[in-house]
């Protein structure tokens, strides 16, 4: 495989601005939510929905923005708990929230990834808002009672209340009115369900009962230090669990306030700049905070002796600070679960990071992909050129061969869409002279032409009219360009009919959409992401074409597979369109479960139609997330086609004839699921492949089966030797050949695929000691593995035994990880003469296993992977089919990101 490694495409980052949980804290004592997300909203507009997924960290959904749109807030409410006539308790629906340089505030629906509403008010920008805590009491009084509010501070200091009753976002009143001096309200919390206090540009905090909106009491931080403004910011309000307050301003110092009498209790110095965010933890013992310093500081309470909690008993220290970024950190975010319990930080670099709360320096820090989970580039690999996108702006390359020279690809189009709208997909046709460019709005058909000789090097490209004006989420071409399909935000499937000339004249559009129905699957239990609102798990996310056209498949979040197949074989004399709309009944290729269903027209178009595919119920669920699908190139046919459909005539009795003839060719759909699994279907036969029968989970690779980035996408190299396909992901690239098998555990082969660990004897008693291990190295609380030992900042305490003899009363030392490791020490006690056997190995007789291991992974080369590439945005093939295999990989490193000046500290 020849790579061209390139980092030419340029991918601007995007800032992170807002961070927030779906949940506060969990549901009930035993396990943390299952619909538990992360919302991160970022300075282009996009909304990133991502699943933690128990500590796996999955982008899941990417709500897009548009032109001179910033997230610069995030919050979630939940509705109350609703009942139906048989007394079944269904939760409440999720709802999500954003501000961003404007003077209202914008609900999303979950289930499209669109606006769903906006709010009114007559009142400035909003500058930051908050949610009403959930009533202690939820159930008990009126909906109205137990519904959450908004609390929204705007530029000229004015809050205003919002409600969220009825399945509504109104303007209900204000809670103060701008003063004099205008200052912008800054941040805004509530301490309880009457109570707000609000952060201010003119160096005060002022304490508002919501009821009335009177002002309980106004907080004056005094001026600024000298030398510098002298009104002090306060960039950030957070409220602790014991009624407490801690705000953190531009002068870096994190301040704590007593609950009661609103005193200043302690004034931290933790950053050199202004501080931008806090988090607390759910018991209101450790605070966390965050700054233009890029420090993210961690600070404790330790009770004085003799002092009741809340009446100044507590003294804060500051413990320690971290740099987890290369910039300023706009954003923080906690959650405190049963077994998740982390700290979400993201700033200007663009780059998540996940810290553990309460395992804070043991275990270590995770930084989440950078990059966009889908890669934005395509190719059309019979015309070597690339196309990559980002916001409103679209980039056309054309890669030359290695036989044309060593030039660099080059720019041979340049496409700024008009709009507010950011791309939502791209897809090109393989002989690039289709290209389709999706919106939320609106989806843009282009024809792309090589001039004319001796008028530049550029193209060409013509705006085709679409039969209809509507938005998509993915559009994908089919390998021959007469077909292509439409997903959009509503998760319904549109096929378009393109009629393309040989002569590559301007192609015809027919007017006629092609609606195809997904599989209906059992019910899903209502969640607060499901229900008679709208299915969150049911959103599309992948969908590809067979290389012969004739199957189309997708894949949603529930990682349910629905599959159609094209009936008939293509006739140019038969009508353009033929609509049978007489057809009520259920035919054949539909379920009788549907009989209740509004039978849609059909279509026949060219003497073909799209069904659902006969087997395509048999296909399973996949076990989590799938994170790539796509079909693997077949070899050529050699077989003839019919033409046409010579036996099917109207006639009086049946005047909207097509032919029933389904595809025989074998068909094999590749998925990658979220948990590193990988499937092979025959799509035709609904089941699994032999290759996946016959090489489970267990077998794989033991570095692919713990990485940690997901894949993105991926590359196949099928000859009549091979069948191989290049799995990649943000840090990774994989090989598998699919026409062999991977070597059993305990081989040769297997041994040196996985670095050579298992030289010695293996076993099931040393596999379960290696499970152990690994369990232990990775403390699963949602953010890295365990601080090694020989980093452990205390290792061994002293235990002493008073009250008794002198010679009982003797220290005793004791290791402080003892807890951490002893399932480890209890495995490795009955593993000691197998330990021993592996290290008498001999250096000759390793060296000649070694050798044999090398020889016989040089015959069989079922698995190859390498580390060595920087951040990956995505690898796409260019060439055509019968040449060797080539690829444009592009990178992404964080030192080639434009990013502005950062603060310079007295110590740099």
């Amino acid at each position: 495989m020849d790579i061209h490694r390139s980092r030419f495409v340029p991918y601007p980052s995007s800032a992170i601005n807002a961070i927030a949980f779906s949940h506060q804290e969990p549901d009930n004592d035993v396990e943390d939510p299952d619909c538990l997300r992360l919302a991160i909203g970022r300075a282009n507009g996009n909304i990133e929905i991502w699943n933690p997924c128990k500590g796996t960290w999955l982008q899941e959904r990417v709500f897009s923005g548009g032109k001179d749109r910033s997230v610069e807030g995030l919050a979630w409410i939940q509705e109350p708990p609703t009942q139906d006539e048989d007394g079944n308790v269904a939760p409440g629906r999720l709802r999500l929230f954003s501000i961003g340089y404007s003077s209202s505030i914008t609900e999303w629906n979950l289930a499209t990834g669109l606006p769903e509403r906006h709010s009114d008010g007559n009142h400035s920008e909003v500058w930051c808002f908050a949610v009403q805590p959930k009533s202690s009491k939820s159930g008990s009084g009126s909906a109205t009672s137990d519904q959450q509010q908004l609390v929204a501070g705007c530029a000229d200091g004015t809050l205003v209340l919002l409600s969220t009753a009825d399945n509504e976002l109104r303007f209900e009143r204000f809670l103060s009115r701008s003063s004099t001096k205008k200052a912008r309200a800054l941040s805004v919390t509530y301490k309880d369900r009457n109570t707000v206090l609000a952060g201010y540009a003119d160096s005060m905090i002022r304490v508002f009962d919501a009821r009335n909106g009177n002002v309980l009491r106004n907080i004056s931080l005094g001026s600024g230090p000298p030398g510098g403004p002298k009104e002090i910011l306060v960039w950030k309000v957070r409220c602790l669990s014991n009624g407490d307050f801690v705000t953190g301003d531009s002068t870096g110092d994190v301040r704590i306030y007593e609950g009661k009498n609103y005193s200043q209790v302690q004034r931290i110095s933790g950053h050199e700049a202004d501080v931008l965010d806090i988090a607390v933890s759910r018991d209101g013992t450790k605070i966390f905070s965050a700054g233009m310093d890029r420090r993210t500081c961690f600070y404790s309470c330790s009770k004085r002796s003799g002092a009741a909690r809340g009446n100044r008993g507590e003294k804060w220290r500051k413990v320690s600070h971290q740099r987890y970024h290369d910039h300023d950190v706009k954003a923080l975010a906690a959650f405190e679960g049963n077994k998740l319990n982390v700290i979400v930080s993201g700033g200007i670099d663009a780059k998540p990071v996940v810290v553990p709360l309460r395992q804070f320096g043991k275990e270590l820090s995770r930084g989440l992909a950078t990059l966009p989970r889908v890669a934005p580039l395509v190719s059309a690999s019979g015309a070597r050129l690339m196309v990559s996108w980002w916001n409103c702006e679209l980039r056309i390359w054309r890669v030359k061969s290695q036989i044309e020279g060593s030039e660099k690809p080059k720019v041979v189009a340049r496409m700024a869409l008009q709009g507010d709208e950011n791309i939502t997909s791209v897809s090109v046709t393989d002989d690039g002279e289709l290209l389709a460019v999706a919106t939320a709005s609106e989806v843009r058909l282009f024809q792309l032409s090589r001039p004319k000789p001796g008028s530049g090097s550029g193209l060409r490209i013509r705006k085709l009219e679409m039969p209809s004006k509507i938005g998509a989420q993915l559009v994908r071409f089919s390998k021959d360009g007469k077909w292509l399909a439409l997903v959009t935000a509503s998760n319904d499937v549109h096929l378009v009919r393109i009629v393309r000339s040989d002569d590559g004249g301007r192609p015809r559009i027919l007017p006629q959409l092609l609606s195809l129905d997904r599989l209906q699957r059992p019910k899903i239990p209502q969640d607060p992401l499901n229900g008679p609102w709208g299915s969150y798990n049911r959103s599309i996310m992948h969908a590809d074409f067979s290389t012969d056209n004739s199957i189309f498949a997708v894949a949603d979040v529930a990682g349910c597979i629905d599959t159609w197949v094209v009936e008939g074989h293509e006739d140019s004399t038969a009508p353009d369109i033929d609509v049978d709309e007489s057809s009520s009944a259920p035919s054949a290729e539909d379920d009788e479960d549907d009989e209740d269903e509004v039978r849609q027209e059909r279509i026949t178009v060219f003497g073909q139609r799209w069904v659902r595919n006969p087997s395509g119920h048999l296909l399973p669920r996949l076990d989590s997330m799938p994170l790539l699908l796509s079909f693997q190139p077949g070899l050529d046919s050699t077989h003839p086609e019919p033409n046409g459909n010579p036996a099917v005539h109207p006639t009086r009795q049946n005047p909207h004839p097509h032919s029933r003839d389904l595809p025989t060719t074998d068909h094999c759909l590749f998925v990658v699921s979220a948990g590193h699994q990988m499937y092979q279907f025959e799509v035709l036969a609904g089941r699994l492949s032999d290759w996946s029968r016959r090489n489970p989970p267990s077998i794989y690779p033991a570095q692919f089966r713990m990485l940690q980035d997901p894949a993105k996408g991926c590359v196949w190299d099928v000859t009549e030797a091979r069948q191989r396909v290049w799995l990649y992901g943000e840090r990774w690239l994989y090989m598998f050949d699919l026409a062999k098998d991977l070597p059993p555990p305990g081989s040769t082969t297997h041994q040196l695929i996985n670095g050579g660990e298992e030289r010695g004897p293996t076993n099931s008693k040393k596999r379960a000691r290696d499970s152990v291990r690994d369990a232990a190295k990775k403390i699963n609380s949602g953010a890295g593995d365990a601080v090694p030992e020989s980093e452990t900042p205390v290792t061994k305490m002293r235990k002493f035994n008073s009250g008794k003899s002198d010679d009982a009363a003797k220290s005793v030392w004791i290791d402080a990880n003892q807890s951490r490791h002893a399932a480890l020490n209890e495995e490795d006690g009955e593993d000691k003469d197998e330990l021993w056997i592996g290290l008498r190995t001999s250096g000759k007789e390793a060296d000649a296993s070694e050798n044999e291991g090398q020889q016989e992974q040089k015959k069989q080369e079922s698995c190859w992977h390498t580390l060595k590439y920087r951040p990956i945005l995505g690898m796409v093939s260019v060439g055509g089919v019968e040449q060797p295999l080539e690829v444009v990989l592009v990178e992404r490193p964080s030192w080639d990101l434009e990013l502005p000046p950062r603060f310079v500290g007295s110590h740099e």
